[in-house]
């Protein structure tokens, strides 16, 4: 006799997985030269991504954000010439043609203001009818910074400290209003202050209580930072264990910290964003990953992808021959907006050993050292994986980064969601309005 595992947000003693989809905007997960890739700017696939995340009844629709083009040896680096549009508004925009999936954005906590965001965000929860969401991101670049008015950036030491008075803030002028009650169907507006660190303000919030509260607050990041802050304030993690093993470690020891802020477990969803492959069988499918493996790290990217551990200009390098044997400078500054690679040399190390032991070129070391798919099988095979991940503990849930845009989803909602819904392990429907209620969390207390 097996026991099941325990978890939260169960349904008749299983716990339920919850799916997310993020759209696959100038990340390196997509693969531009496929014929079927579409547009990454155009409204049309914003709608259909999502309009196809709701036929599956995943949770929210995740987008990424950018402050600034990213620049490779002083050119705009080639993943970037689509431009990056800012989050909310193509959600505001969303909220009109989906009806319950949850809408999330990301924005910097390091180059926005409490009171202008925290507004943006209880609108499109207005809007939405309670479905709007806020991935917290922080920058210690000066790179970015240099496109805001006072130019300078944040010490790493100090974006976290900002970013969590920031959400505080934030939260204290959501409370301002007073919730609807009889006699007031909106509430009351009331007089606000916040002196801290980061912040002093004072006045009255424009915006009456939303629907859920409170949006929903995602967190990126695995850093002891992160995991920390994840802990003590936020709603859903969005990490990048790939592992069963690497899951259940980082799953433990993030809940295991929420105690201490007085939270139970439940009351944060950890979702690690993964990619899946799918084929008729396990050997087809895996066939289809290595061939879009290869797409993704065409020979071009593949010696951007060095330079960018090495500093320096590789061009001159044959992608399909030896790694470089010089070393790399740890102080360039060849590639700008991008997260800096935090030991070079070790890493250059690593990847050296691997390329002689394997006899692997400067393209198949990129390919066999950078992200690649999570899951990869047959539909069953895909099911029953993501399933034990979530039983096991290794995960809340999934947000999806499929390499097509925007029709990417549309074999995972097809094959894949029919067989977790058989298993009893997903939703058949949503059982709420608001992104809270799919999510099984709980309604922000108002602090009046």
């Amino acid at each position: 006799m097996t026991t099941e595992p325990t978890g939260t947000g169960t349904t008749a003693g299983r716990k339920q997985i919850h799916l997310a989809a993020h759209f696959p905007g100038v990340n390196s997960t997509t693969v531009w030269t496929d014929p079927r890739s579409g547009s990454q700017i155009d409204f049309s696939s914003f709608e259909r991504l999502a309009r196809t995340a709701e036929r599956g009844k995943f949770d929210f629709f995740f987008l990424a954000e950018g402050l600034r083009l990213r620049e490779h040896n002083g050119l705009i680096h080639d993943l970037d010439v689509v431009g990056r549009p800012e989050s909310l508004t193509v959600l505001s925009a969303l909220a009109a043609v989906t009806g319950r999936l949850g809408l999330a954005a990301t924005v910097n906590a390091t180059f926005n203001e409490p009171y202008e965001l925290a507004r943006r965000l209880a609108t499109l929860d207005h809007l939405s009818a309670g479905r709007a969401a806020w991935n917290v991101v922080t920058s210690s670049d000066a790179f970015t910074g240099e496109n805001f008015r006072r130019g300078g950036y944040l010490d790493r030491a100090d974006r976290y400290t900002r970013a969590a008075e920031f959400v505080a803030t934030a939260r204290e002028l959501w409370d301002s209003w007073t919730p609807a009650g009889p006699g007031s169907p909106h509430g009351a507006p009331r007089p606000f202050a916040h002196s801290g660190r980061h912040f002093g303000i004072e006045g009255e919030f424009t915006v009456p209580r939303s629907p859920q509260g409170h949006p929903v607050v995602i967190q990126a990041g695995d850093s002891e930072e992160g995991r920390e802050f994840a802990a003590a304030t936020a709603d859903v993690v969005f990490t990048r264990h790939g592992t069963l093993e690497a899951g259940r470690a980082f799953y433990a020891d993030t809940k295991a910290r929420m105690a201490k802020y007085g939270r139970n477990p439940s009351d944060l969803k950890i979702m690690p964003g993964v990619t899946c492959v799918l084929g008729d069988s396990d050997a087809e499918a895996q066939e289809r990953a290595a061939e879009i493996r290869r797409q993704q790290v065409s020979p071009q990217n593949a010696i951007l992808a060095l330079e960018r551990v090495w500093g320096r200009d590789l061009s001159a390098y044959d992608p399909e021959g030896p790694l470089p044997d010089i070393d790399p400078d740890p102080d360039s500054g060849l590639v700008q907006g991008r997260v800096r690679v935090s030991d070079p040399l070790a890493v250059a190390a690593r990847w050296r050993a691997l390329s002689e032991a394997k006899g692997l070129s400067i393209r198949a070391t990129v390919i066999e050292t950078t992200a690649r798919q999570s899951f990869i099988g047959t539909p069953e095979t895909v099911a029953g994986a993501l399933d034990t991940f979530v039983r096991t503990d290794a995960a809340d849930g999934f947000i999806l980064v499929p390499h097509l845009t925007p029709g990417g989803l549309d074999d995972f909602v097809d094959l894949v969601v029919p067989l977790l819904q058989e298993r009893g392990a997903f939703r058949t429907d949503y059982a709420g309005a608001t992104l809270r209620s799919h999510l099984g969390l709980p309604g922000p207390v108002w602090k009046g």
